[in-house]
């Protein structure tokens, strides 16, 4: 079967390594070091850990084999690529739904992910200016409350996330995405690990690592594995339109398989090593592991605040954080930027452009969610909800999940067999994959969309 033609504006990596940092940066994101660790402190540590990667085995590297093999067919923007096979498979083209569902998806999802990627590039500014002071709860608590409060403020860093983002996707694959990722990984990957020997030293080392790694199940309950299971699926940025796009650039000759194995390794790595960067410090201050959302804008303060050279190590583990939230938000936004010049005929400087103020227009829905910025069409509520609220609920609970159940279904059930395989090309692998993605990926993501929309409770 002849694959799709690459589109005017497609382009590939210029390597295997090339592509795997790209994905690698498209997937370690705040997903890795914000909620990562929070999650396992809410579901008990090293049993939720050991879910964890075996979901991240048998669910996530699977459909992301799927979405890869879908752009590496198709070589064009995710709904296009989707069509291809389709028609490739005798099957109707309205399939391409499922790619267009994951662009949007990925679109909306980087309007408020440049929010919160704004928190945390004014935290350098204030770690590095000492404004933590000496670490006391009450004072961290109003550092945080005052930044979310100040509407201006929020609008000014989401808008520099924005900027910046716009000027790398702007220069094309090879000239932005592949150069930023190629300069930024490496200095995330230092970091973290300065970070962790930092709290290895002056943390309490052997608390985080038993947390962390000596599995109790008396601690894990039926909902902390739905939890393993979802996260483990959306932390590799699956459903959102990233892989199929960035299978869309993949050189000829790169092994799908090996490929989504080192990126899921490299994903993971970062997300243990957060929780060693973070745990340490977290235990020796007795603070709770399981403190929510606010685990690093809220609790890790508090100890940067006590202990020796704080300043400096919060300064580098926002620096961090920035980086790894900045390489997902170029991943998240190349989808539509991409359609933008396929369809439109967008040059691609016109293309990044008119999708960053796009994005910059939907984050005040955020931005107004979090501190009542007076515009009245994002201040209107919803039920009980907010914009932002219900933005996080559409995307999380129902966009991702259904999206990545439809991928399993269409490349397990739908898509032409040989075509599949020969985008895997190894036969061994394809039969490892195929009961996979036909059977136990469907059937795991839709008890995972089940759970969070309410429908059943485990």
């Amino acid at each position: 079967m002849q694959q799709g033609s690459a589109s005017k504006d497609s382009t590939r990596w210029s390597s295997r390594f090339a592509y795997i940092l790209a994905a690698t940066g498209a997937a370690v994101g705040l997903g890795n070091i914000w909620k990562f660790p929070y999650i396992t402190g809410e579901n008990g540590g090293g049993a939720f850990v050991l879910v964890y990667l075996v979901c991240i085995l048998f669910i996530g590297i699977p459909v992301m084999m799927a979405e890869v093999s879908i752009g590496k067919f198709g070589r064009h923007t995710p709904g296009k690529s989707t069509v291809e096979v389709a028609k490739a498979s005798g099957k109707p083209a309205f399939w391409g739904f499922i790619g267009w569902m994951g662009v949007l998806s990925g679109y909306l999802i980087l309007s408020f992910y440049v929010v919160i990627t704004g928190w945390g590039l004014a935290y350098i500014f204030k770690a590095a200016d000492g404004a933590f002071g000496n670490g006391t709860p009450a004072h961290i608590q109003t550092l945080f409350a005052d930044l979310t409060a100040n509407g201006w403020a929020l609008v000014g860093w989401t808008s520099l996330v924005v900027l910046g983002t716009v000027l790398v996707v702007g220069k094309g694959v090879k000239a932005g995405l592949e150069r930023a990722v190629s300069a930024l990984m490496p200095i995330l990957f230092l970091l973290l690990i300065i970070l962790a020997v930092y709290a290895a030293i002056e943390g309490d080392f052997w608390a985080a690592l038993h947390f962390m790694f000596d599995p109790d199940f008396s601690k894990l309950t039926i909902n902390g594995v739905v939890v393993a299971l979802g996260h483990s699926f959306f932390t590799l940025s699956l459903a959102s339109g990233i892989m199929i796009m960035y299978g869309a650039y993949l050189p000829e000759g790169v092994s799908i398989a090996k490929s989504s194995l080192w990126i899921a390794f490299f994903d993971t790595l970062v997300a243990l090593i957060a929780g060693m960067a973070i745990y340490p410090i977290v235990f020796e201050h007795h603070l709770a592991p399981g403190s929510g959302p606010g685990l690093i804008f809220q609790t890790l303060p508090i100890a940067f605040g006590q202990m020796p050279g704080g300043q400096l190590v919060g300064t580098l583990f926002f620096i961090m954080l920035v980086f790894a939230a900045f390489t997902s938000a170029l991943a998240l936004i190349e989808s539509s930027v991409a359609w933008l010049v396929e369809k439109r005929g967008f040059s691609r400087w016109a293309a990044a452009f008119t999708a960053g103020f796009g994005i910059w227009l939907l984050s005040l829905g955020t931005i107004a969610a979090t501190c009542g910025l007076p515009i009245a069409i994002f201040n209107t509520p919803w039920g009980q909800t907010n914009f932002f609220d219900a933005l996080d609920y559409l995307t999380a609970n129902i966009l991702l999940p259904i999206g990545g159940l439809l991928l399993a279904v269409f490349t397990g059930w739908i898509a032409n067999k040989k075509l599949i395989a020969d985008m895997i090309d190894s036969p061994a692998v394809f039969r490892l994959w195929q009961p996979i993605i036909k059977f136990l990926a469907p059937i795991a993501i839709l008890l995972v969309f089940l759970q969070l929309v309410g429908i059943i409770h485990l």
